[in-house]
C-alpha cells in the first residue's frame, strides 16, 4: 500500500491505550422493535464460531448510549444451526438470523446485505468485541461528515496473551502508517468497516463472490478507482479478540496467503497498487521496533510479528506456484 502521511506511530500508541444469490428459503428469525427502521444494521458472517459470536454479541447489548441497531447473523452452513443461546440475544436487540449453504463469506456478507434495513451497514467478524460507546462514536461520526460515505473503525488487540499483543502491534502499525494527513486511511478491514446504504446496490451486494479471501482488500481496491477511501472513525474502537494459539495464528495467516492470491490478481487487473513498498515495510518495522519498547507490548511481541510476516510473505510467493480451488470445507471467517 502507498503511505502518504509521517505521523510518529509511538505517540499513535501511547495515545491509544486501549453474482450468487442464495435462496430465500433460509432459516429467519427476527426480534419485533418498536421502529422498524435501525439507524445501523450490524452483518457478521459466522462458521461455527457460536462461542465467539457469543462474546461479540454480549459486548453489543453493553453498549452504551447507542443509536439502535439490528444485527443480522449469517450462518454459511455451519454444522448445526444458530444456538438457542445465540437466538435469545433478541431480547437485548433486533436479531435476524439467516443460514444458507457453505458458499463462503463474500456472499454470505451479500446476502446479510440484502436483508438489513438499516441506513448504515456495519461488518465485524465474530471474533470481534466492541467498545462500549462504539456505536455511539460511529454514529457520532457519521453524522459529523455527512459527505462521506465509509468508515474504517479502529481495530485494537488484546493484551492479554501475545498473540492479542503481536495483533495489536500488527493493527496498530497498519492505521497508523495508512492514515493520511485528511483523517482519511488507505487501509479497508472488515473486523470493523461501516457504509452508507445509499452507496452500495443492494441487490448486487458490496463484496466480490469469487474473493476467498483479502474481499476487503478488493474493496479497498475499488474504492481507490473511483477517488474514494475511508474516513478513519479513531473514536469507535473495536478489539480484534484472536482465540487462536501461536501456531493456530501463524498457520491461519499462511493459509490466508493462498487464499488471497486469486483476489491479488483480481486487483492487479484494476492497475491499483495496494500493498507496500519495501521500503515502507522496512520503515514500519522500524516504528514498530520503537514501540515494543513499551512494556505492554514487548520486544518479543515485534520478533514473533516480523516471523509471522516473513513466513506470510513467503507462503504468498510459494503459492503462486500452486492450483487454487474453492472455499475449503472447514475455513472459518475470524
Amino acid at each position: 500500500m502507498i503511505c502518504y502521511t509521517t505521523n510518529s506511530f509511538l505517540a499513535f500508541i501511547l495515545a491509544e491505550q486501549s453474482a450468487m444469490r442464495p435462496p430465500e428459503s433460509h432459516m429467519a428469525n427476527r426480534q419485533s422493535t418498536e421502529s422498524p427502521v435501525p439507524l445501523i444494521s450490524i452483518v457478521i458472517a459466522v462458521y461455527n464460531d457460536w462461542k465467539l459470536l457469543d462474546r461479540c454479541l454480549r459486548s453489543l447489548a453493553g453498549q452504551v448510549a447507542a443509536p439502535k441497531f439490528e444485527v443480522i447473523v449469517v450462518d454459511d452452513g455451519s454444522s448445526e444451526s444458530a444456538p438457542e443461546h445465540i437466538l435469545q440475544w433478541n431480547a437485548s436487540f433486533a436479531l435476524l438470523s439467516l443460514r444458507q449453504s457453505h458458499q463462503g463469506i463474500s456472499i454470505a456478507r451479500n446476502f446479510g446485505v440484502r436483508r438489513s434495513t438499516g441506513s448504515v451497514l456495519l461488518f465485524v467478524d465474530t471474533d470481534c468485541r466492541f467498545h462500549q460507546n462504539c456505536l455511539a462514536a460511529l454514529a457520532s461520526t457519521m453524522d459529523s461528515f455527512p459527505q462521506e460515505g465509509y468508515f474504517q473503525l479502529r481495530l485494537t488487540g488484546a493484551y492479554t496473551t501475545l498473540v492479542g499483543r503481536v495483533e495489536h502491534l500488527r493493527l496498530l502499525a497498519l492505521q497508523n502508517f495508512l492514515l493520511q494527513a485528511d483523517g482519511h486511511i488507505r487501509y479497508l478491514n472488515t473486523a470493523g468497516f461501516a457504509t452508507r446504504r445509499s452507496r452500495l446496490e443492494v441487490d448486487k451486494g458490496l463484496f466480490e463472490p469469487a474473493a476467498l479471501r483479502g474481499e476487503d482488500t478488493l474493496l479497498l481496491a475499488n474504492l481507490i478507482l473511483r477517488g474514494e477511501l475511508p474516513l478513519f472513525a479513531s473514536a469507535a474502537i473495536v478489539e480484534h479478540a484472536i482465540p487462536l494459539s501461536l501456531l493456530g495464528y501463524i498457520t491461519k495467516d499462511i493459509r490466508s496467503a493462498y487464499l488471497e492470491v486469486r483476489t491479488y490478481d483480481m486487483i492487479a487487473a484494476l492497475g491499483v497498487r495496494v500493498r507496500i513498498t519495501n521500503r515502507e515495510r522496512l520503515r514500519m518495522l522500524i516504528s514498530m521496533w520503537k514501540a515494543s519498547r513499551q512494556d505492554s507490548i514487548g520486544r518479543l511481541t515485534w520478533f514473533v510479528l516480523s516471523g509471522k510476516q516473513t513466513l506470510r510473505w513467503m507462503a504468498s510467493v510459494a503459492s503462486r506456484c500452486l492450483p487454487h480451488r474453492g472455499i475449503p470445507a472447514g475455513e472459518k471467517f475470524h
